[in-house]
């Protein structure tokens, strides 16, 4: 399970950072911060752990608890489909880990970005590879980013109802393939990433 241990370690503010949405065909990167103003009660840190790895209904409490917790800051920000295709991915991921950072009500002394590569910030950054496993900060930040993002998802399923984006978040399932293949491709896929492209490419031919 996560824990505080790199954030000690450092001691001072430290955030932790994490996104989710960099292999989907559709719908923004969303990036969160997450930083614990001193230890967390136990009954919250044993709701977190690496977002992957929870449920969706656990997701949702650990989620709920981090937003009413005190002395927890948490921040979310996002880089749209068009910030996508003008950065690349990884660029769109780097600025939205910025603006997450950015708007913490409190500068961090260090942020801890899970991965091994780390945008520039406006403090010292240290990556930690599979850092969602690790560090309690950066676990925490993973279920913020899974929660906005997929509730976003899924209130762009309720306008563009082809291609059960509310199920799939927007990644290449079938069902997404089926929907893009019988209604096209709407402004909020990702026109640069390869199945898109290829799609728009077989329409225009």
């Amino acid at each position: 399970m996560p824990d505080l241990s790199l954030e000690y370690s450092h001691g001072g503010l430290v955030a932790g950072v994490d996104e989710v949405g960099r292999g989907p065909l559709a719908g923004p990167v969303v990036a969160a911060a997450v930083m614990f103003r001193k230890n967390p009660p136990a009954a919250l840190s044993v709701l977190i752990d690496d977002s992957k790895k929870l449920s969706a209904s656990r997701r949702q409490i650990a989620y709920q608890a981090l937003l009413a917790a005190d002395d927890i800051d948490v921040s979310v920000a996002a880089a749209s489909v068009g910030e996508i295709g003008r950065l690349n991915i990884l660029q769109a991921s780097f600025l939205a880990m910025q603006r997450a950072v950015m708007r913490l009500p409190v500068r961090p002394d260090l942020v801890l970005v899970d991965g091994n590569r780390a945008p520039v910030l406006p403090c010292v950054a240290r990556t930690v590879v599979g850092g969602d496993a690790l560090s309690l900060s950066i676990a925490a930040a993973s279920i913020v980013a899974k929660i906005v993002r997929d509730r976003a998802m899924t209130r762009l399923a309720l306008r563009h109802d082809a291609y059960a984006w509310e199920r799939n978040a927007g990644y290449g399932t079938r069902a997404h393939m089926d929907g893009l293949r019988s209604r096209g491709v709407t402004p909020h896929h990702r026109a640069g990433f390869a199945p898109i492209r290829a799609l728009m490419q077989e329409l225009a031919a």
